[in-house]
């Protein structure tokens, strides 16, 4: 009699548990949402997902097939793409309830701007700070930043920069926009310049380097890039700033845009980027970081494209930080 008391109260708290977490069916109906310039350019079937926070793929290509969804009144396939002032009605679902933004209330600070607009906002990226949370980092630039702008209703990252790099990094506040810079980015129309100090001494004023990239998961987790046949193609341009004893100081022009790309490039040519903990010298990066040089001194310096909506040329600059200067001051 004890036994199936005890598991008549653990069915019921648990029971509890799932209501309490669970919203009425009273909270559950049709919406109707109008869509706003934020959101045009995007298929319906990911606006859905989207909005629909939790639902699987499946129940939204069901209810877009039985016609539940309309636009404007009327029945639309799943690559349907939204128009600014569209209607669309969203039958019956339980979403997931808004969890509390992740960023503390003092990290909820804006970053540098560079440049800003209606459509874009370009910042000048710290390093040591992630573009996103995951993997082990709670929140990154894209949560600070919309916990420190929350009316603006659109913002997203244009492309990305590792945690130790810093420097320029766009972001757009429309879909549109994100969709016309992610063609610009697949055309290769977007000049990205860096700026670099590498170890040892390079001796051609200018150096190219092809070499295919390969992207791998290693057995810890991390992320890793090596060069091989195998891989998608990558070009880099190195071409010398500064000869120090020891070390050079380069600007680096990416034609392509592989994930770790420049460290991966420096050392194959066997002048690893200085600071860098997954390609570079362990040893000296370690006396390095005894001299208080202890990051990885790779910095996105300039920006050169056509502005999504105006087509005028913007060229985007990103002053190179002290502690570039510093290194170079002391090994010059």
């Amino acid at each position: 009699m004890n036994h199936l008391r005890k598991t008549f109260e653990q069915k019921n708290a648990t029971s509890a548990q799932i209501n309490a977490n669970t919203p009425s069916t009273s909270d559950v109906s049709v919406r109707l949402h109008t869509i706003g310039e934020e959101e045009a350019g995007q298929r319906i079937d990911n606006f859905l997902l989207r909005i629909c926070k939790g639902v699987p793929k499946s129940w939204v290509y069901r209810v877009v097939r039985k016609g539940e969804v309309r636009v404007n009144k009327g029945r639309v396939d799943v690559e349907y793409k939204l128009q600014t002032g569209d209607i669309v009605r969203i039958p019956p679902v339980r979403v997931a309830q808004k969890t509390s933004s992740p960023v503390p209330n003092a990290r909820a600070t804006k970053l540098p701007v560079i440049y800003e607009d209606n459509a874009l906002l370009v910042i000048n990226k710290p390093a040591g700070l992630a573009v996103h949370g995951g993997s082990g980092v709670s929140f990154g630039v894209i949560e600070q930043l919309r916990a420190a702008y929350p009316d603006f209703k659109f913002l997203e990252l244009v492309h990305r920069l590792d945690k130790e790099t810093s420097g320029l990094l766009m972001l757009a506040k429309k879909r549109s926009v994100l969709v016309t810079l992610h063609e610009t980015i697949r055309l290769g129309q977007m000049d990205k310049r860096y700026y670099a100090i590498l170890k040892g001494e390079l001796t051609d004023k200018e150096t190219h380097v092809r070499a295919p990239l390969y992207k791998f998961v290693a057995a810890n987790g991390d992320r890793r890039v090596l060069v091989s046949e195998t891989g998608q193609t990558a070009h880099s341009r190195f071409n010398i700033d500064q000869k120090l004893h020891g070390y050079t100081a380069v600007r680096v022009k990416i034609y392509t845009g592989r994930t770790h790309q420049i460290r991966v490039h420096s050392a194959h040519l066997g002048h690893p980027i200085i600071g860098d903990d997954k390609y570079g010298d362990f040893e000296l990066n370690k006396a390095l970081a005894k001299q208080k040089f202890d990051r990885m001194f790779l910095h996105a310096h300039e920006l050169r494209l056509k502005h999504p909506v105006t087509g005028e040329v913007l060229s985007l600059t990103a002053d190179i930080p002290e502690g570039f200067h510093r290194f170079i001051n002391k090994h010059a």
